[in-house]
């Protein structure tokens, strides 16, 4: 009766934990009856969960049970003596009789399953042995029970596919030895299975039994899941002789089970031959899967070329899985047929049969086949050997190193001109999107299926486009002269169309996607090492012929249309590796440049919706990217560049946009040159800009006294200073004055008398809310958006207020420059901070930070603070690091504690930048206002990281030695001063004002829910702790030992920092090894914790002692945090739960959650790979609600 009543009301607290009708007190309170119930009395645990899995209740019930049996398995099977636990096994077979019922849901049937097959994992091989009759008895009872079968060993290799951190070495290896030592008796039970049920599905099918069929074919299915899981690691020679092998391909030929098949040779066609093992038994394996594949592409190749024949979606869905088989082959085990030359050569046929196929699909799966193979046969042999007295190497081919030398020459060979030429002109054919493209175009490109956005799970077609090239790469460096031929003569057919015929939009589109091509090959034949560039011989004449009959036709072309204009500047840029070792040339391209920038109006209607003025920034641009690639070759040019410059400029046809980009071709020429002529450049660009620049700025500069001669007097030193740093000076002190203006702007007594224009303005546009969001903007895809070599031009405002949008991206491009010219110039060093005055600095960039936005706070740490603190010389970190840090550090404890105490508590950040947003929906402000508070907090990290850095700390001593010193003499402590000049941690901890806010947010930092933020406040707080074991400062000591050692823990208990875990039982290590014996702190934190006592500890520091691996104790911190919080610490916990048998997944954190909702209240579509059966898992089921508290407040 008693056991009834406890079924009862843990029936009752599941169905209210999984009701979301329910209160949250009351799921709360269901969540905690259920935990003391898998805490309590292990029998009444077991009894309970017993009767709760039978039919008599529902199924979210019954699953919550099973649940909670595979819990006490795992975890409390100890607790059980040895005859509780073979009666506990057996009820767990009985279960499975039981549970065999067509009625039965496959969830259900699957829990059984995975329970059984974790009682063996936990008691052994004995067990196993003990149950094999039965399990073979009940698998010849129908097909419902053999699947059930199935299931068990399925799940039955888990702890060894997945990995699980807390299964021990040693329990991990008997799993391994005594799993592979039952493959004999496993392996022939599956292919039975397979063998019977197949047959017997395929006899119900023709008897019209369309019920028994299905059972048989579940059980095919079932049988086929746990092949796959044996696939990853048993013995191939096993997977061979038992016939699993034959059996996965002979079910290649069933279209109902070829794609669970087809899972089976992925898993092990990736397999690798161990060193260990006999190259007999596992060539000819692999050897064999490689006929079975291969025979099957050779039916579908021949089918896809055949006129006539129809293949549907179905048939291209195999093929894309056979074909990614093919490509594991091939990229792992190519030489198990490299012996013999008609297999090797029919499969590189194949895999470029799939290459070149028109199907996106099957062409982008077996990319990577080739992009794995060009890259290692073109790559350099490394010298593993010592060279011969006359400097040669062993090429013995005996030697490791010859063999691999002899196997690369011999694929080569297959590699042959015809292959190569193929690649390349897929390649070159592939690198436009078919969005731009249009049927009717006068360059068909026939039938081939182009890149879409619309295709699923391919990431972006830049990445895809940046793939092609490099194998276009690969394979110009094995045959050039091919590379070279070929794409000249794509060039030349694209030119040639559009010469004969009306130009359309989608016809230029081709023209442009061969730039890249171009530049890409050049980059290659041209890059100074190849063979082909020395001497005179053919083939470099060839080459050099092939490059300059291009030019020249390039050169011909008399286009004014702005964006063909633009096109053949990019083509002539991408020749700047030809020119720069052929420079005959290099006048006329420059000429050119000139005529094609001079063919377009300078004077527009519109500049902002103007394809003509962005195609003269694309020409100037062409001038930037020729002197990088041409370097030298352009140095005689310079002066011709120049007088056109100032003749153009002096006609008025020169904007100073197009100056400033030219200006930056003129300093890549300059500093091939040398440093003088680098100087003289600068002079010369910015002597104009210099008078404008002074004459507007205001009396009081922010310049020290004297400072200009000084700047001046030391360029006599034997230290060359920057080209850059007589130009400081004049430049940053104005800037710093309009950056202060600008932050002025957000603060109270400023911008409550702005007018309402300037207000719109300064609020978040739409374009940055839909980037927060990771939205695309619909009007923004419609504008031309251009990117120039750091230059974004944005050619269409039409999506906003003219003057308000004009406005807006003044005081961004203002923000953003001036942030950016900080930052670079800080890098200079010295000439930089001893040129300005702090107070000017401090002034114009922190003292209106309490008004200023998250977002701008984080672009002024980003772009301008953290280059400060990095370079600013330690002889000046108290002048100018107090003054900078200080208000950063006060404000952004206040702002950052204030928003996540809100987001926690309320479920919304608040923070400033939104406050104005009136449009859009609540959930989306409370999406945008997380990111920022997110996107905040990670840079203030970030800046922390940085503090923490080797390079700013090289005064402290590693962790051994202070831990030496500490535990040995301790007057060897050095006072916390001693590092304040060679580690900046430690100056930073020395000034009050600064270490206060500091050790505020990292206590804090600690109970916020990121992980990404915690593990760079983990790296600076690895210093504080360092310290404090290194000095002698109490305060520090107490610190440390008290205040961040419970942070720390209250940081674990937190789910959100699982991948940092490691990290911070790291420090709790640290803390407590070097410190417990200064200080009483540590034991009394843990003594603190709910479920330690006295002995627990004492225990712990026993095992401790008793070994001197820093890895062996964090395992045991590890284990006492755990054991002192009962298990509650979830950043831990959820280690131990991520792989548990039953494949429940986590439902995402709060913010993915509402992020999930806003994209579907917003109606976009969500693009997820389908599903298939390959990959199928248990499906999630319901997440039970954890409790509102956080930290360790959750735990007591």
């Amino acid at each position: 009766m008693e056991e009834n009543n406890n079924a009862s009301n843990v029936a009752r607290a599941i169905v209210a934990a999984l009701d979301w009708s329910s209160s949250p007190d009351a799921r709360k309170a269901a969540v905690s009856y259920l935990e003391s119930i898998k805490a309590g009395d292990i029998r009444v645990l077991a009894s309970t969960s017993l009767l709760l899995v039978k039919k008599d209740w529902s199924s979210e019930i019954r699953l919550h049970a099973f649940k909670m049996l595979q819990h006490l398995v795992r975890l409390r099977w100890e607790e059980l003596n040895s005859t509780e636990r073979r009666n506990f096994a057996n009820l767990a077979v009985d279960l499975m009789s039981e549970i065999a019922n067509p009625c039965e849901e496959w969830a259900l049937k699957s829990q059984t399953a995975a329970l059984v097959a974790e009682i063996v994992r936990r008691e052994g091989l004995n067990l196993w042995q003990d149950l094999l009759p039965s399990l073979v008895s009940l698998s010849n009872n129908g097909p419902i029970q053999a699947e059930l079968v199935a299931m068990m060993l399925r799940w039955l290799p888990e702890d060894i596919t997945v990995h699980n951190e807390d299964l021990e070495g040693d329990r991990r290896r008997l799993l391994l030895r005594g799993l592979t030592q039952s493959l004999s008796e496993i392996f022939p039970m599956l292919y039975t299975f397979l063998e019977r049920h197949f047959g017997a599905a395929l006899n119900e099918v023709g008897r019209q039994q369309l019920d028994a069929a299905k059972q048989h074919a579940a059980t095919v299915t079932a049988t086929l899941n746990a092949v796959n899981a044996y696939a990853e690691w048993a013995p191939l020679s096993d997977l061979a002789k038992y016939g699993i092998i034959h059996g996965c391909g002979f079910l290649l030929s069933s279209p109902d089970f070829r794609l669970h098949a087809c899972e089976f040779f992925k898993l092990v066609s990736s397999r690798k031959r161990s060193v260990d093992s006999s190259s007999s038994e596992f060539d000819p394996a692999m050897s064999n899967i490689f006929q079975i594949l291969m025979n099957v592409s050779s039916d579908f190749l021949y089918k896809s070329t055949s006129s006539g024949v129809v293949i549907d979606e179905s048939e291209y869905e195999f093929a894309e899985y056979i074909c990614e088989s093919m490509v594991s082959l091939g990229s792992s085990n190519l030489q198990c047929i490299t012996g013999d030359s008609t297999i090797l050569s029919h499969y590189l046929q194949q895999m470029l049969g799939y290459f070149q196929h028109v199907k996106l699909t099957l062409h982008y799966q077996s990319l990577p086949f080739w992009l794995v193979l060009m890259r290692d046969l073109v790559s350099k042999p490394k010298i593993v050997g010592p060279a011969a007295a006359d400097g040669s190497v062993d090429n013995n081919p005996s030697s490791g190193s010859g063999q691999v030398d002899n196997e690369k020459r011999k694929l080569l060979s297959f590699i042959n001109d015809d292959i190569c030429g193929t690649m390349l002109d897929v390649c070159f054919q592939r690198l436009i999107k078919r969005e731009k493209v249009l049927p009717g175009t006068s360059f068909s490109l026939g039938p081939l299926e182009l890149w879409s956005d619309d295709f699923e799970g391919k990431g972006e077609f830049s990445q895809y486009r940046s793939r092609l090239l490099e194998l276009a790469r690969f394979v110009a460096s094995d045959k050039p002269l091919v590379a070279a031929i070929k794409v000249s003569e794509r060039i030349s057919t694209i030119i040639k169309s559009l010469l004969i015929s009306p130009i359309s939009t989608q016809d230029i589109a081709v023209m442009e996607s061969m730039p890249m091509a171009l530049e890409n090959i050049a980059s290659v034949v041209f890059d100074g090492s190849n063979e082909y560039l020395g001497g005179s011989s053919e083939t470099q004449l060839a080459l050099r012929r092939i490059f300059e009959g291009l030019l020249h036709q390039l050169l011909s072309l008399k286009w004014t249309e702005p964006a063909l204009v633009e096109v053949v500047g990019h083509y002539l840029d991408a020749s700047g590796l030809f020119l720069k070792y052929f420079p005959e040339e290099v006048g006329s391209v420059i000429s050119k440049l000139f005529e094609l920038l001079n063919s377009l109006p300078f004077v527009v209607k519109d500049p902002r919706t103007s394809s003509a003025r962005y195609a003269r920034l694309q020409i100037c641009t062409s001038f930037v990217r020729l002197a990088k690639s041409a370097e030298k070759s352009l140095l005689p040019h310079m002066k011709g560049i120049a007088d056109t410059m100032d003749y153009l400029q002096r006609e008025g046809y020169l904007l100073r946009a197009e100056h400033n980009i030219l200006g930056e071709a003129f300093l890549v020429m300059a500093s091939v040159a040398g440093v003088q002529q680098q100087q003289e450049v600068l002079a010369w660009l910015l002597e104009p800009l210099s008078k404008q620049w002074v004459q507007r700025a205001l009396k009081r500069s922010g310049i020290r006294k004297g400072s200009l001669n000084s700047q001046n007097s030391s360029t006599a030193s034997s230290t060359p200073l920057h080209p850059m740093a007589s130009h400081l000076s004049w430049m940053l002190p104005p800037l710093l004055k309009l950056l202060r203006a600008i932050h002025s702007l957000w603060s109270p007594p400023v911008s409550q008398s702005l007018p309402g224009e300037i207000k719109a303005a300064m609020i978040m546009s739409e374009v940055e809310q839909t980037s927060l969001l990771g939205e695309v903007n619909p009007k923004l895809s419609k504008s031309v958006l251009g990117s120039i070599d750091g230059y974004q031009i944005d050619t269409n405002k039409e999506y906003a207020e003219s003057h308000e949008t004009d406005i807006r991206n003044w005081l961004k491009c203002i923000r953003d420059s001036g942030y950016n010219v900080l930052g670079l110039s800080a890098t200079i060093g010295d000439s930089f901070f001893k040129c300005l005055d702090i107070s000017s600095v401090a002034l114009a960039l922190v003292e209106n930070i309490q008004s200023m936005e998250f977002r701008h706070i984080r672009q002024l740490i980003h772009s301008v603070l953290i280059p400060l603190v990095k370079f600013c010389p330690s002889d000046l970190w108290e002048e100018w690091l107090e003054k900078l840090l200080h208000p950063l550090f006060i404000h952004s404890q206040q702002a950052l504690s204030c928003s996540w105490s809100c987001l926690l508590r309320e479920g919304r950040a608040r923070v400033p930048d939104v406050h104005a947003i009136l449009s859009g929906s609540d959930l989306k402000v409370e999406v945008m206002e997380e990111k920022l508070l997110r996107d905040l907090t990670r840079e203030i990290g970030a800046l922390l990281s940085v503090l923490a850095s080797p390079g700013l700390n090289t005064g402290l001593p590693s962790l051994e030695q202070s831990g030496h010193f500490s535990r040995g003499n301790m007057s060897s402590l050095k006072d916390l001063d001693a590092f304040a000049s060679t580690s900046m941690v430690g100056f930073l901890l020395k000034q009050k004002s600064l270490a206060l806010p500091l050790s505020q947010i990292n206590l804090e930092a600690f109970t916020w829910t990121d992980g990404e933020a915690v593990t760079k406040f983990s790296s600076f707080c690895g210093v504080v702790v360092l310290l404090a074991i290194s000095s002698s400062n109490e305060e520090l000591r107490e610190f440390v030992a008290k205040d961040l050692f419970y942070a720390i823990i209250q940081g674990l208990a937190l789910e959100s920092n699982a991948f940092v875990s490691a990290d911070l039982v790291g420090l709790c290590r640290e803390i407590f090894v070097y410190l417990s014996d200064r200080d009483p702190s540590p034991r009394q934190v843990l003594l603190s914790l709910p479920c330690i006592t006295p002995h627990d500890l004492l225990a712990f520091e026993e095992a401790l002692a008793k070994t001197s691996s820093p890895k062996e104790q964090k395992q045991h911190m590890k284990s006492l945090l755990l054991l002192a919080t009962g298990n509650k610490l979830k950043a831990l916990a959820a280690q131990k739960s991520m792989n548990v048998i039953t494949n429940v997944s986590k439902t995402s954190r709060n913010y993915f959650v509402r992020w999930g909702m806003l994209r579907s209240l917003r109606k976009y579509k969500e693009f997820e790979k389908k599903a298939k059966p390959r990959s199928m898992v248990n499906a999630p089921e319901p997440r039970i609600e954890e409790g509102d508290s956080v930290g360790l407040a959750a735990i007591l």
